[in-house]
């Protein structure tokens, strides 16, 4: 689309065109809030991510690769002395080639330079104590305090970010602008886990690690939190789950299959006595049983079991070659059966219900 001059795109307003091309349109603007000449480009595909989440969380690939995507793209502005400042969904670009991280409107580099009487250069930084800039949803608690803004800062708006692409839910909120300060500055977010069961632990720690309140403690470079994401998306189920005992020869086979069987049964007894606790009923002696090996390729994965709230049904993932898949035992029953249309399942859990 061609925009005529005067347009008003946000704080924006469009001066005059510079140039056209495959990629999109680009503009000379003026950031009407701080009085400065900028290039716009209008991109002729995709939608915001704020857009996008109002139709649900993203699925766990897209919100690995995006997020791998949206660090690149921090630590490159990083490595250049610019911090965003305002990152946040309706600031980031689902395309066709990929996540785009767009309106540097409040970003700086770490000072700005003025003359004085004299011609003499003088350096202050672009942010006075007590200022505020930025939107209060993805603030980190240093920022809400008008204290001086850096890489760090925007590690904290992109765990937020990070956290409502799993869940579609913001990391903090508040009926009023001093409860959402407060929750931000005090409060821990609701678990990933808790609204995505299948989340990776390895995600959450993600997350976790980049919504810490004192910057020291969060991640220290948006290229670290793109590796442990690239990480996370190479893994795949594997991320965050104990390991699972493979090997090629028959007579480590046994070994493993027999040293799986009896870590399963003692998670069973676990889940089962912790049941039967929870439920507040007489405790009777542990149940010792093993889940046999369904057949000589199957591969057992450690903690992958779940036990039905009534005690009668297991759940349980195994592996046989690469695929992994769900099998379902009665409790009174030594056979196992697999649950067609669960290729690829990982860490079972049962719906309140049981069912």
């Amino acid at each position: 689309m061609t925009l005529q001059t005067g347009t008003r795109l946000g704080p924006y307003e469009i001066v005059a065109p510079i140039g056209a091309g495959g990629m999109g349109e680009v503009y000379r603007a003026r950031d009407t809030r701080l009085d400065r000449q900028v290039a716009v480009k209008i991109l002729p595909e995709g939608e915001s991510l704020a857009e996008r989440l109002v139709k649900g969380p993203l699925p766990l690939s897209d919100v690995l690769n995006s997020g791998v995507q949206i660090a690149e793209a921090l630590d490159k502005a990083h490595r250049a002395g610019v911090i965003h400042r305002d990152l946040k969904p309706g600031n980031i670009m689902l395309t066709k080639s990929g996540a785009k991280l767009l309106d540097f409107g409040l970003a700086k580099s770490g000072v700005f330079e003025f003359k004085v009487d004299g011609g003499a250069t003088q350096q202050k930084p672009l942010t006075q104590e007590g200022t505020i800039l930025g939107t209060f949803q993805y603030m980190a608690p240093e920022q809400l305090e008008g204290l001086e803004a850096d890489a760090r800062t925007d590690i904290f708006a992109f765990g937020s970010v990070l956290y409502e692409m799993a869940t579609a839910r913001r990391a903090f909120e508040g009926k009023s602008k001093t409860s959402l300060i407060a929750a931000i500055v005090k409060e821990n977010p609701r678990p990933i886990a808790e609204l995505q069961p299948l989340t990776p632990p390895t995600l959450e720690h993600v997350v976790n690690k980049c919504l810490e309140k004192e910057p020291d403690d969060r991640w220290q470079s948006a290229h670290d939190i793109a590796e442990e994401l690239r990480w996370i998306s190479e893994a795949g189920s594997k991320a965050g789950v104990a390991a699972t005992f493979k090997t090629r020869r028959k007579t480590r086979e046994k070994l493993a299959w027999s040293v799986a069987s009896f870590a399963g049964a003692a998670v069973l007894i676990l889940l089962v006595q912790k049941w039967q606790i929870a439920a507040h009923q007489p405790q009777s002696a542990p149940m010792r049983f093993v889940i046999p090996v369904v057949s000589s390729s199957l591969t057992i994965t450690i903690y992958g079991t779940a036990i039905s709230s009534d005690g009668r049904l297991i759940a349980y993932v195994a592996t046989e070659g690469p695929q992994t898949r769900l099998y379902l035992r009665p409790i009174d029953s030594l056979e196992s059966k697999p649950i067609a249309g669960t290729e690829g399942a990982d860490q079972p859990f049962f719906s309140p219900d049981g069912k």
